[in-house]
């Protein structure tokens, strides 16, 4: 049993599949969302340094939000008493991944919101969502990293318009096809103009209400098939996180 783990780790790294970074690169200049306080990020701080007389070496401290750069939401980021990072082990790192593009439409529409019209289009297409998939939405928008005022898409007045997930196709996917999470590229769940209109983010807090997680500023979804692809999300094990940076890979067959 063993050594057929083991010839699976070599069928996945041979020439017939492709693993495609699905995670920005961070540093201490990376966009954060507004609210966060300044001083919230600093990478790479040495707190043991080379030339010492103990140990010849150096060790780095990382400060950052939970919510930084491409990372995970748990229940309770917006629900208090929700679940929390230590609620969700390995099983839940490794999903099924189905890719929804609607950069198209994006492209004409900042503010695009993904419909259930789109969803069933993508199934008639590839085939129905499978129960446990993480479905991803793909609007190219994280080519706009690290440029804070266009990942927002902020206007001369301060508003943000950028794209998202309607209410009604988050809850296509989870109340008709089970979904597990829900991941975009962009800084927010919810399309900008879901926001002005409910003065919260609806979306966001409807996933994470239903018990379920999702993944934020993912990176290189043009680059993934619709479906047949794994995605491998790992992120530190810390008690109590309520979110935190996320190392995301997808892997599919070479196309």
């Amino acid at each position: 049993m063993a050594q057929n783990l083991w010839n699976l780790v070599t069928e996945l790294k041979s020439d017939a599949y492709e693993w495609v970074g699905l995670s920005h690169r961070l540093n201490n200049e990376s966009p954060v969302w507004s609210g966060i306080p300044k001083g919230s990020v600093e990478l790479g701080k040495p707190c043991f340094d080379w030339d010492n007389d103990i140990l010849e070496c150096q060790i780095q401290t990382f400060k950052f939000p939970g919510q930084f750069g491409t990372h995970i939401d748990f229940p309770g980021h917006f629900v208090r008493g929700a679940a929390l990072a230590e609620a969700f082990g390995p099983y839940d790192m490794v999903y099924p991944l189905v890719v929804i593009n609607v950069a198209d439409k994006v492209a004409k529409d900042q503010e695009y919101a993904v419909t259930v019209e789109d969803i069933k289009a993508f199934e008639a297409e590839y085939g129905q969502i499978p129960e446990g998939a993480f479905v991803a939405l793909r609007t190219d928008w994280y080519k706009h990293w690290p440029n804070m005022d266009l990942l927002s898409g902020v206007d001369a007045d301060g508003v943000e318009h950028a794209p998202g997930w309607s209410l009604e196709a988050l809850r296509y996917i989870y109340e008709e096809r089970n979904a597990a999470g829900n991941g975009h590229e962009t800084l927010d769940t919810d399309a900008s103009y879901i926001v002005r209109e409910h003065g919260d983010l609806v979306c966001e807090r409807y996933v994470l209400s239903k018990g379920k997680i999702q993944i934020e500023l993912l990176a290189n979804l043009d680059r993934v098939a619709p479906t047949g692809a794994v995605l491998f999300a790992a992120w530190a094990n810390i008690e109590g996180a309520n979110g935190l940076p996320v190392r995301a890979v997808a892997v599919q067959p070479k196309r």
